[in-house]
């Protein structure tokens, strides 16, 4: 995999040296440039590829329009001109928006602080002007969070508190929280201790009827459970979840906001994606369903399974949702329970047989059922009754190459023969033994989840003692 790097003007004088030692045109100039630093094993993924210029005088050297708006910009900053600053910005952010190399060349010759003085500039202007001013520098920022620092994410919350009734602003505002934030520990806790979650959350409700200010705020909130930055030992994924939930009401929000979109599949699929990011305690499982969570869920996922075929491709990503949020609750025992007796195994084993053609349904689907039935002897029984270990054989059957599909069904039906042996003869009847056996040899990952649920069926499976507490080396 390439991994070296050049800088945006060693291309440029490569370039710039095949037209004038080699006599190529400026296209062919490009091109050889491109294959011979991919040759040596160079990433060229922030490279402009842009062909000189040729004039009377000859080629000319490549002129990025980026580096002219942001000059343009700087200008017109100096001398506080609005208008002329609002067409720099326009300029600035189609080109970020056009070309990922734009925004990574500008980032190096120091866009960030002309955009942080373009952003005072504009909240002393317009609302125009400063929704212009954070389009351009959530542009900037994409990909780049070390940009924002400590003026500029105070900047930005103060922004959001001030311009929270403006639809357009937040939803402006949240993007540049969610790219500040991606795989930044530091910018997470910052924001988090200048208070936007708050924020966050007050925009699903207050901007309830807007789409776009709902998915941008519901992706900001799960940012702020991730723990995505290799340069930490550890961050603080689980107590931001806590707190977005304890003390600004988040899971009530998302509850809320999802029956007012009740008829909207890509704000729904945001919503409980969002809820399965925030239940990772026992009690937040439970008031999912004491807020009425769980009737919404089931209800969501029986709409999907009436849903005629035609519709399926437009849903498939909402169903994969919610049963990734049905699985995230179910971790509580007693909401295992109420799940089964809301009719939730039934859609699930619905939903898998209708979009068997989805590897991620089906996976989703098995692990739910898995966890459905994890030391509950009667939902395994309720689980078999629906038909769910022969639709999990069909998915094996469906996606053989399919790592995912297979571990997650193996473990569903070691789960539903660990406490209920009875169970084991039916299923082996399915065909279970030999597809196991399959997903063992085909996939290193199901090594041990396959044995388990061949041993629980009463299949001979050799189990090894690799180690017994003796001295010595391992066996091989």
């Amino acid at each position: 995999m390439a991994s070296k790097r050049i800088t945006q003007e060693t291309f440029d004088a490569a370039v710039r040296e095949n037209i004038e030692e080699f006599d190529m045109g400026p296209e062919e100039a490009v091109k050889e440039a491109v294959e011979q630093f991919e040759s040596q094993g160079v990433d060229l993924s922030n490279i402009i590829k842009l062909a000189p210029k040729v004039s009377a005088d000859g080629p000319q050297e490549p002129t990025h329009d980026i580096l002219q708006a942001l000059d343009d910009l700087q200008e017109s900053v100096a001398h506080s001109r609005p208008q002329e600053v609002s067409a720099h910005l326009a300029r600035f952010f189609e080109q970020c928006k056009q070309h990922k190399p734009c925004r990574f060349l500008a980032a190096q010759k120091g866009a960030y602080p002309i955009l942080l003085a373009a952003w005072k500039l504009a909240v002393v202007s317009d609302q125009g002007l400063l929704l212009q001013a954070l389009n351009a520098v959530s542009a900037l920022t994409e990909g780049q969070p070390d940009l924002l620092d400590t003026q500029g994410l105070q900047l930005l919350v103060t922004t959001l508190a001030q311009n929270a009734d403006a639809a357009d602003l937040t939803c402006s505002g949240i993007r540049c929280v969610c790219h500040a934030c991606l795989k930044h520990e530091q910018n997470r806790q910052s924001l988090v201790k200048a208070g936007v979650l708050p924020l966050l959350t007050g925009a699903i409700t207050r901007h309830g009827h807007c789409a776009d200010v709902v998915k941008e705020a519901c992706w900001a909130l799960r940012v702020m459970t991730f723990d995505d930055d290799i340069r930490v030992p550890f961050g603080r994924a689980h107590d931001h979840a806590k707190m977005i939930v304890q003390e600004n009401g988040g899971l009530k929000v998302l509850i809320e906001a999802a029956k007012a979109f009740s008829d909207n599949p890509s704000v729904l699929s945001e919503l409980c994606s969002t809820l399965s990011r925030l239940a990772v305690r026992n009690e937040f499982c439970q008031e999912v369903v004491d807020l009425g969570g769980l009737s919404v869920l089931v209800a969501l996922l029986a709409n999907c399974s009436d849903h005629q075929v035609g519709l399926q491709s437009r849903l498939r990503d909402l169903v994969k949702q919610v049963l990734s949020a049905l699985r995230a609750i179910a971790g509580n025992d007693d909401v295992k329970d109420a799940i089964v007796r809301a009719g939730g195994t039934e859609s699930i084993v619905a939903v898998m047989t209708q979009h068997l053609a989805s590897p991620q349904v089906c996976e989703q689907s098995c692990a739910a059922l898995c966890v459905l039935a994890l030391r509950k002897p009667e939902n395994s029984r309720v689980i078999m009754e629906g038909g769910g270990a022969l639709a999990a054989l069909q998915a094996m059957k469906a996606h053989p190459q399919e790592a995912g599909v297979q571990k997650q069904a193996c473990m569903l039906i070691r789960n539903l023969v660990a406490r209920s042996q009875a169970f084991s003869q039916p299923i082996l009847d399915l065909g279970a033994e030999a597809l196991i056996l399959q997903a063992r040899a085909a996939h290193r990952d199901c090594e041990d989840v396959a044995k388990a649920a061949l041993r629980d069926l009463g299949c001979r499976v050799e189990l090894r003692e690799l180690w017994t507490g003796q001295k010595g080396n391992l066996a091989p």
